[in-house]
């Protein structure tokens, strides 16, 4: 599968600016079966949501399920919606037909005051999708290898995130462990630019089951790099090497 992970330099706070950007940018990658886009992509990563969050039935959720179908495509992403009276960061994974599945993200990031405005998230929530089975996963979950060890039950991890530039080494040291320790191939996608808290370098890159890097944007400029996910080298590796097989049992209380 063919997958374009998406490096934008979000504008603060212009849904409207942002969309038509990764529109550009999609459509300068043309023929990926899925497009990645970074957390809150539509407006940067705010903890006070009041004024920027934006309806479960957003114009950008519409313009995911329209480009989704219009390219024959998948669309991922997350916003900050705002839906039933509650406050959450949610990353929507649109199919080709328009249809879509949600994760709302489980760890809230208490050092930026996430966890004042937004409902953490309590479902795992896995999607397949030509041929492919995803983790969906947001930003600060990457510190936490419970919530994302695997089961068996996937090939893949999305990261998507607005991770600044002074703990950039932790989210790629982190993202090379998931991708190890999970025998599985790993997207992160992370923001360039800034914001009124803090600065963004990027760090977009997809890592193999092996650890090593497959492709990567480059450092501190919006970008865009497409890459191949090889089901059948995956499956070879886990056949020849069954780490999986010998993991350690758990339950999560949630």
């Amino acid at each position: 599968m063919k997958i374009t992970l998406l490096q934008q330099d979000i504008v603060w706070g212009k849904p409207e600016e942002n969309v038509r950007a990764a529109e550009q940018a999609m459509n300068a990658r043309p023929g990926s079966s899925l497009y990645v886009l970074p957390e809150m992509f539509s407006t940067g990563f705010c903890t006070e949501p009041e004024g920027l969050a934006e309806p479960a039935d957003s114009d950008t959720l519409r313009w995911m399920c329209s480009y989704a179908q219009e390219h024959g495509c998948a669309v991922a992403g997350s916003l900050a919606v705002w839906e039933e009276g509650k406050y959450c960061n949610r990353f929507y994974f649109v199919f080709p037909d328009g249809s879509y599945r949600t994760y709302d993200k489980r760890h809230l990031f208490t050092y930026g005051g996430e966890d004042r405005h937004f409902t953490a998230g309590r479902e795992r929530v896995i999607v397949e999708y030509a041929g492919v089975r995803f983790l969906l996963l947001v930003c600060y979950d990457l510190r936490f290898p419970v919530w994302s060890r695997s089961r068996k039950d996937y090939d893949a991890i999305l990261y998507v995130a607005n991770w600044p530039t002074s703990r950039v080494e932790a989210w790629l040291a982190l993202l090379r462990a998931r991708a190890i320790e999970n025998q599985c191939y790993v997207a992160g996608v992370n923001r360039v630019g800034t914001d009124p808290a803090c600065d963004y370098c990027g760090g977009t890159l997809c890592i193999d089951p092996y650890g090593k890097t497959l492709a990567e944007c480059e450092r501190g400029k919006a970008g865009s790099v497409t890459v191949e996910l090889d089901m059948d080298s995956l499956e070879a590796f886990r056949q020849k090497f069954p780490v999986l097989e010998d993991a350690d049992g758990f339950d999560l209380k949630l």
